[in-house]
């Protein structure tokens, strides 16, 4: 018998909050009922703050259909350095190759700069003889004889992972694959990864030290998954997680648990792509994506409705670090130390700053009453009226007052300032952050900020996006529905995706195009064999292929989306003139010289429990029934104004009113300057358009 509803639950494990989202549909009408949920993040045991949601959401595990989970327990490992103690197993002769890295510094001029320290020390990077060309041929045969010393020597310094990654093994895995088996004979119970089994690009820097990043967060990340998959079972749960990953799709919680790096970067993702969904729905194809949380704020450009992956992504890299690359497909971003936490300071020529520092859940800003007493932004905004000091964090935290005017005050005090003037420069230093980032992945890339629409998420995206939008010439802004869980919204509207990443070098032009298609369908058949291992059906995966395109001989490459299907000698010129097209929007130029692909880009997706999401019919446009009265309410750079303040809950589909106002619901806050138009659409989303 067909039960009368289907469950499906999203978490999203953040730096300060985890959120759920959890959508019951009436299997007879079809209809969705959406309940929202946020818990504390409960470090170093995050399964528990999942388990807490469910419970505070009050879903019992053996309801649940479907789940999605995103974490930040791999990002955390990285930037905390609580992963575990790695051995390298590398080619002969490549043993420093972590610490030659690249010479591209961003600090030119400093004669003291210092590289990056490498994650595995030199007295635990071992090398073993054999050798393979970049075409792949085996020019020296694999010699593991030295195999037993070195296993023997990372067991007794403590080695509680091991990373493998040979030269050219990309063209020709056999060696890696070799040395993998014989070590899991010799130590089964060691964790190993070889860098073929999460990159096939080249590139012997990056790939290196990606292998040696993913075995370092892979016993970590294997007990947290263990750990989160046995709590839910035991409550109930009838089927596997899905998991987030980094590349805007879910996998399988045990593929995630081999290559736990694809998922650095799992949270953002599942927001990016939720924003990209959500783009089609409205009608806006071009949209700027910020989500603003408690400790940071994250930026992604989407175009024609597609969030663009790249594999070019470094963590820690700022104006002083080279940072440590990580070859894995990972949305296009651009994050900075800013939220509703971050903690507001004063250097000692008595300027101002904001972050990168956070106040974290504990003890969070000084508003939470939890021993907080340094000013942060959530502090300014409630000091200026912006937040509602009776309905802190929807009614849940009673807020204290006294502490937040007693940070505000030291902080005015250390300016010279008063406490008000204090507040503002928080606030505005803040949204010039943002703006930066913004303009970082918008202007950076050669597109103008004006021709895209600002679609803001998360605890704190609300509060600034329109301040935002006004800096940068936007003349829209959408706040999405639940918009403070947003990104574990975005799981709900994911396919279960796979990328597939081949080095190869040719050509572009009719006569190496068979080799080109060659390549890809073999790709392709090599996808769905894996799918078929867990059951899912060749006709339920679907194909995007990209080919890796440069001017020959260059270093770099330029992705460029590809036919759907055999790629045949008479798409040549069209593919041609795509790429000069895209080349020339990121470098603002194009060559006359032949072009060759280095690569292809194949993606796999398959529908494992994607939502669908129905329209509403428009009401009555008169919002006074939503009305919850007026307060004055600093904007900061527009003076104070009398507001209009809403019930974000009692919002319905047609509703329109004007700023300046203020909309307050159970997880976040949207303020709206004055000369602003607002309306809610079909799906509940808030429209806020920009006059002059």
């Amino acid at each position: 018998m067909m039960a009368d509803n289907i469950m499906r639950v999203a978490t999203d494990v953040g730096g300060t909050f985890t959120d759920m989202v959890c959508f019951k549909i009436d299997n007879k009408t079809g209809v969705a009922t959406i309940h929202t949920a946020k818990s504390d993040t409960t470090p170093p045991n995050f399964e528990q703050g999942v388990l807490d949601v469910l419970k505070k959401g009050n879903i019992d595990p053996k309801d649940v259909d479907f789940m999605a989970h995103g974490t930040t327990i791999v990002i955390n490992a990285l930037t905390e350095r609580k992963g575990a103690k790695v051995g390298l197993i590398t080619t002969e002769g490549f043993r420093d190759i972590l610490e030659i890295a690249r010479g591209n510094r961003p600090d030119f001029f400093n004669l003291h700069y210092k590289k990056p320290a490498p994650f595995v020390e030199r007295y635990l990077r071992k090398e073993v003889v054999g050798r393979v060309s970049y075409k792949g041929k085996i020019t020296t045969e694999l010699d593991l004889s030295t195999l037993p010393e070195i296993l023997d020597g990372f067991k007794q310094e403590g080695v509680e992972a091991i990373a493998i990654c040979f030269m050219h093994s990309y063209a020709n895995p056999t060696h890696e694959l070799q040395t993998l088996e014989e070590i899991h004979k010799l130590w089964p119970e060691i964790s190993a990864v070889s860098s073929h089994q999460i990159t096939r690009e080249w590139r012997e820097y990056e790939r290196t030290n990606t292998a040696v990043l993913s075995a370092y967060v892979q016993p970590i990340a294997e007990r947290y998954l263990s750990r989160l998959r046995g709590g839910l079972k035991d409550q109930g749960l009838k089927n596997e997680p899905y998991i987030m990953q980094s590349n805007c799709g879910i996998d399988t919680l045990s593929n995630v648990s081999k290559t736990p790096i694809t998922m650095v970067e799992s949270g953002p993702a599942s927001g990016f792509w939720g924003a990209a969904e959500l783009s089609k729905f409205i009608g806006e194809p071009n949209v700027l994506a910020l989500d603003i949380g408690g400790t940071t704020a994250k930026c992604s450009l989407i175009e024609n409705n597609e969030v663009k992956i790249m594999t070019d992504y470094w963590i820690e890299r700022d104006r002083r670090s080279a940072g440590y690359p990580i070859m894995v497909p990972v949305v296009d971003l651009v994050e900075i130390g800013n939220g509703g936490g971050s903690i507001a300071w004063v250097d000692d020529f008595k300027k101002l700053h904001v972050g990168p520092k956070s106040a974290g859940a504990l003890p969070g800003p000084a508003a939470y009453g939890k021993g907080g007493t340094e000013a942060t932004t959530t502090d300014a905004n409630l000091v200026l009226g912006r937040i509602n000091r009776d309905y802190f964090c929807g009614g849940a935290i009673n807020a204290d007052i006294a502490s937040t005017q007693q940070a505000i005050k030291k902080l005015a005090d250390k300016l010279e300032v008063s406490e008000a003037d204090a507040a503002r420069g928080i606030i505005r230093i803040a949204n010039n952050n943002m703006v930066n980032a913004l303009k970082l992945i918008s202007v950076n890339r050669g597109h103008d900020p004006r021709d895209f629409t600002l679609v803001a998420f998360g605890g704190g995206g609300a509060m600034h996006a329109v301040a935002l939008a006004n800096e940068l010439g936007i003349k829209k802004v959408v706040i999405p529905a639940g918009a403070a869980v947003f990104s574990a919204w975005g799981m709900m509207m994911s396919d279960l995706r796979r990328d597939f990443f081949v080095t190869q070098l040719s050509d572009l032009n009719e006569k190496s195009i068979d080799k080109i298609s060659g390549l890809l369908e073999q790709t392709k058949q090599e996808a769905l064999a894996q799918f078929a291992t867990e059951d899912i059906a060749e006709n339920k995966v679907s194909f995007l292929q990209y080919g890796k395109f440069r001017y020959q001989n260059q270093e770099h490459t330029t992705e460029v989306l590809l036919p759907e299907g055999v790629i045949t000698a008479k798409m040549v010129t069209d593919i041609q003139a795509k790429f000069h097209a895209d080349y020339e929007k990121e470098y603002t130029y194009r060559l006359n010289a032949p072009i060759e692909m280095v690569g292809i880009h194949l993606v796999a997706k398959a529908a494992v429990g994607k939502l669908e999401i129905q329209k509403q019919k428009l009401g009555n446009p008169d919002a006074s029934m939503a009305s919850k009265g007026q307060r004055e309410v600093d904007y900061a750079l527009e003076g104070i104004h009398m507001s209009d303040i809403y019930d974000g809950d009692k919002l319905t589909p047609g509703m329109v009113f004007n700023g300046p106002a203020i909309i307050e619901d159970s997880g976040t806050t949207t303020v709206i300057n004055p000369n602003c138009h607002v309306s809610v659409d079909a799906y509940s989303n808030i429209h806020i358009q920009l006059k002059g």
